[in-house]
């Protein structure tokens, strides 16, 4: 059996093409659905000092050379989020993106070293309103693709239907029977306290797990699972320790104002209330720096300059959608690059 033909072979890009042409027509919708809204669409650099800051995103590295000879690194950003604050900081209220971003060591059906995220962000506005962002654009979506339901691995969500609305505590209460806040006070955790729960409920723990760990396989085992089927999900109030961007909820310091929207089992957006305190941001990116190099051996330089934007940027609610998977979710697509006009060869 040879190997597959590659994405420019005529045959394989007819079959694609019909998918790609949706593309176009669900970037352009949401796109005028945006401007419409008084929106500014934005253009922020791809080359930034540090790629961002969570333990186990991992980013593409390069050079810079200077005219004199003196060489410093840069990174391919893995969002936009941290040049789009800056922007806020300097006076804008209501931008867009659909940027290219560059994430290593992601492949699979759902992921790709370099793809679409459609990034946006309101001043002054309720942290809700973006969550009613993602359903519109989903709305949006279907419709361009003509499209009333959407299907992932034989799971089915109506695009179109009123989104559950559930908090990360009733879901592990539902779907696990754990009391998450149970083991958070403030920003500490109850290690011990989440893997006796976690044990109760058959999920697997090892001796070396942290909280964040265990927290994790709790939601990819038994949450996520259940999540975007038959109506869409807004997965709500995650613990402030995994929302490292995100400010504390007004109505309970243990949790953030943080959301994930979920189609058809799929995660597709992550939304926050954005944190603006930069002394707490900065405790927030070195603690997470420091797992990241116990982890993997490695970290990424903080970004003074986004920092001290934080000092002037306005109160704002901000959202990041996987563009390339909205797609694949209106269009039926079963793989990410199949929506890629030209995906990444190798890997």
């Amino acid at each position: 059996m040879g190997a597959p033909s590659p994405w420019w072979a005529p045959h394989v890009h007819s079959d694609r093409r019909p998918l790609l042409k949706a593309r176009t027509r669900i970037q352009g919708s949401i796109r005028d659905l945006l401007l419409a809204q008084d929106f500014t669409e934005v253009e922020t650099a791809i080359l930034q000092v540090s790629p961002g800051n969570e333990t186990h995103l991992h980013a593409f590295a390069t050079e810079l050379k200077a005219p004199g000879g003196g060489v410093s690194r840069l990174y391919l950003h893995t969002s936009p989020e941290f040049a789009c604050k800056k922007l806020l900081a300097a006076g804008e209220r209501r931008i867009f993106q659909f940027a290219r971003v560059f994430r290593n060591g992601e492949r699979s059906a759902l992921h790709h070293p370099e793809f679409t995220m459609l990034e946006w962000y309101r001043a002054e506005e309720p942290y809700g309103a973006v969550m009613d962002d993602c359903v519109d654009f989903l709305r949006r979506a279907a419709e361009a693709a003509g499209a009333d339901r959407v299907t992932f691995r034989d799971v089915e969500c109506d695009p179109f239907a009123e989104p559950e609305r559930l908090s990360v505590a009733e879901a592990f209460r539902g779907f696990a029977g754990i009391d998450l806040l149970a083991t958070l006070s403030g920003r500490d955790t109850d290690r011990d306290g989440l893997m006796a729960a976690a044990a109760t409920a058959g999920i697997r723990t090892a001796p070396d797990d942290t909280w964040s760990d265990v927290f994790s396989r709790i939601l990819v085992e038994r949450v996520e699972p259940r999540l975007g089927r038959g109506r869409p999900t807004l997965l709500t109030e995650y613990p402030i320790c995994e929302a490292a961007l995100a400010r504390p909820s007004p109505d309970d310091a243990r949790v953030a104002e943080r959301f994930e929207m979920f189609v058809a089992g799929v995660e597709l957006a992550n939304g926050f209330g954005e944190l603006t305190d930069a002394a707490e941001q900065r405790r927030r990116f070195t603690e997470a720096m420091a797992m990241k190099q116990r982890l993997y051996g490695e970290t990424y330089p903080l970004d003074e300059d986004f920092l001290s934007a934080l000092d002037h940027m306005p109160p704002a609610c901000g959202c990041a959608l996987g563009f390339d998977r909205l797609v694949m979710l209106a269009t039926g697509a079963p793989r990410i690059e199949h929506v890629i006009w030209t995906p990444v060869a190798g890997g």
